[in-house]
């Protein structure tokens, strides 16, 4: 109940009229009952409770209105204006008095009011933390799968060809270190707000200097591009995917090269083009009987709820169908 009414002022008021109205009724019914000196006696619970009820204000107004029903009902000569110096101490200690116990209840006030705004702050905080930590683990149990499937996929190349044995691993490592680039960037709170274009040329340049690619530029113009942060991680391992199949094949015997990642709309949904201007496909890739990169890269497509498709227009073009945001 406490300040229940402080953000009503009309009614916190009204409560002070009416409760300074019942004490100045109730010291007059009681009249000679109480000894000499306490005029006072009925108002102090009219100003506490107003005060408590509905705050500063109110509770000053029925502090005057107190002040002046003593004043004029009470002191002698009662129904006069008159005031003589014994009189006026009384009436200013009484308004010290109130004053005292308004501001005290009004602190006691803003002092709940800061406890449960900070009670709301840590409950709220409480809910965040439990829903990222929720979060986490999901998205760590995906990363894990995507592993294992990787390393599924590697496992079959080398039951086809055993002589791959410590190629498969090192391309294998490599996958998973740039997962693990990724993973902190995404995850590195001073990334937080970057934006999705500003992210994707990060992780680029990081995987092309790893490669010892520095030769290779990228170039990335994603203005349209919404993707929900739980769909950035495997958006950006399938980029990654693409930009190691550009260096690795399209670039190769080449010290230099330009990769240009851009967005588009497709239809109701959008669509995310990667272009190198390397030697472009000697045939399209064989849908039947795709290679591991193919694999994890229409794998990925298929997490982020997409397809992709490649074509050969002086270089290679990765095109890559998402659903709208």
């Amino acid at each position: 109940m406490a300040g229940w009414l402080r953000g009503r002022p009309a009614l916190g008021h009204a409560l002070a009229v009416g409760l300074a109205a019942w004490a100045l009724a109730a010291r007059l019914a009681v009249g000679d009952a109480l000894p000499p000196g306490f005029p006072f006696l009925t108002f102090f619970p009219a100003i506490l409770i107003t005060g408590y009820v509905a705050g500063f204000r109110p509770g000053l107004l029925a502090l005057l209105l107190a002040l002046a029903s003593v004043w004029y009902f009470l002191l002698t000569p009662p129904r006069q204006l008159a005031l003589s110096p014994g009189n006026a101490m009384a009436l200013g200690f009484f308004l010290i008095v109130g004053l005292v116990d308004l501001v005290i209840i009004e602190a006691m006030h803003r002092a709940v009011d800061k406890l449960r705004i900070e009670r709301r702050r840590n409950r709220d905080l409480y809910e965040q933390q439990r829903t990222l930590f929720q979060e986490l683990q999901h998205r760590v149990a995906n990363n894990l799968a995507f592993i294992a499937g990787l390393l599924r996929l590697q496992k079959r190349r080398i039951a086809a060809d055993p002589a791959a044995t410590p190629v498969v691993f090192d391309e294998a490592v490599a996958r998973i270190d740039t997962m693990g680039r990724i993973h902190r960037r995404l995850y590195d709170p001073g990334e937080a707000d970057a934006a999705i274009g500003a992210h994707l040329e990060a992780v680029c340049t990081e995987l092309l200097s790893a490669m010892g690619a520095d030769g290779v530029a990228v170039r990335v113009e994603v203005p349209g591009l919404k993707v929900p942060l739980d769909r950035l991680l495997p958006l950006s391992l399938l980029v990654a995917e693409i930009i190691t199949n550009s260096v690795k094949h399209g670039f190769a015997g080449r010290a230099d090269g330009e990769i240009r990642i851009t967005s588009e709309a497709d239809g109701d949904g959008q669509a995310l083009v990667i272009r190198d201007d390397g030697t472009g496909l000697v045939a399209l890739p064989d849908a039947a009987s795709p290679g591991l990169g193919m694999r994890i890269v229409q794998g990925l497509a298929a997490q982020l709820g997409g397809s992709v498709s490649w074509s050969s227009d002086a270089g290679t073009v990765t095109r890559v169908t998402l659903p709208a945001i």
